[in-house]
């Protein structure tokens, strides 16, 4: 009896070992899970409006995300829709009620007593944002032309030591602050640089001169995308310059001065 058990067990597991060497077994893919994607959905910088007052938010000129990949969406956002408008609407509150609602930014900021520092630092984030906002554009950069990349050949040397320089002006400021290009009563062309809010408008900071280009070195203005890297955020800057509108503002200075 033992022996039969012992030949039938073996019978059997001879069975299994030809059917299962008779199929082929072939390995499974079982696919993975599709990857989330994750989308962040952007504001409409249009729907940014501020509190009411004298002051209205400067209509953003594109999208925020045409600057990419030089300024990415979300610092634009974050820049335009909560810094900009931060100002804007303090601004509005510190002027309510005083004879400076009927005057324009520029006549407040070149009468401006710079010891009343929450007037100065909110007048100054209004102006130099519109600024900055109004000299990028998507598909910029290049060089200018016309008169003023003759004044900038004139002043500089060439377009190539202007952008050194501007360049050099921008990283070393040290913390907050601006860059600018700025031109005087002559046309003559020169770069300064100011703390925080401050700009070449104001009267007593230690530079003067009407500006004509602004670039921001607040660290919410790259920091996002660029973190630590400002030499990175300012290189990346000069593709996205609006030569025209530059251009623009500096005929527009010199024939003002010149009408005078």
């Amino acid at each position: 009896m033992k022996n039969f058990q012992v030949l039938l067990s073996s019978i059997v597991i001879a069975i299994i070992t030809v059917s299962c060497n008779e199929k082929k077994l072939t390995e499974v893919q079982v696919p993975l899970p599709e990857e989330e994607v994750k989308t962040v959905a952007m504001g409409n910088p249009a729907d940014v409006i501020a509190n009411e007052g004298a002051f209205k938010m400067m209509p953003l000129p594109y999208s925020y995300d045409a600057l990419e990949p030089y300024i990415d969406a979300k610092t634009m956002e974050t820049h335009y829709s909560k810094h900009h408008l931060g100002y804007t609407n303090k601004l509005n509150e510190l002027i309510a009620g005083t004879p400076l609602e009927k005057s324009t930014i520029e006549e407040i900021l070149k009468t401006l007593d710079t010891e009343n520092k929450p007037l100065r630092n909110n007048a100054g984030g209004y102006y130099n944002h519109n600024l900055y906002w109004g000299n990028m554009t998507t598909k910029g950069g290049g060089e200018p032309t016309g008169v003023l990349k003759d004044a900038l050949k004139k002043d500089f040397g060439s377009f190539n030591d202007f952008k050194t320089q501007l360049t050099e002006a921008a990283n070393k400021q040290f913390g907050s602050g601006w860059a600018w290009l700025v031109t005087d009563k002559t046309g003559k062309l020169s770069i300064v640089a100011t703390a925080n809010q401050d700009n070449p408008l104001m009267p007593n900071i230690g530079v003067s001169g009407t500006p004509i280009l602004a670039l921001d070195v607040w660290e919410h203005a790259y920091y996002l995308k660029y973190q630590n890297k400002r030499n990175s955020y300012v290189e990346a800057f000069f593709n996205v310059i609006n030569w025209k509108t530059v251009e623009k503002r500096y005929d527009e200075a010199v024939k003002k001065e010149v009408a005078k």
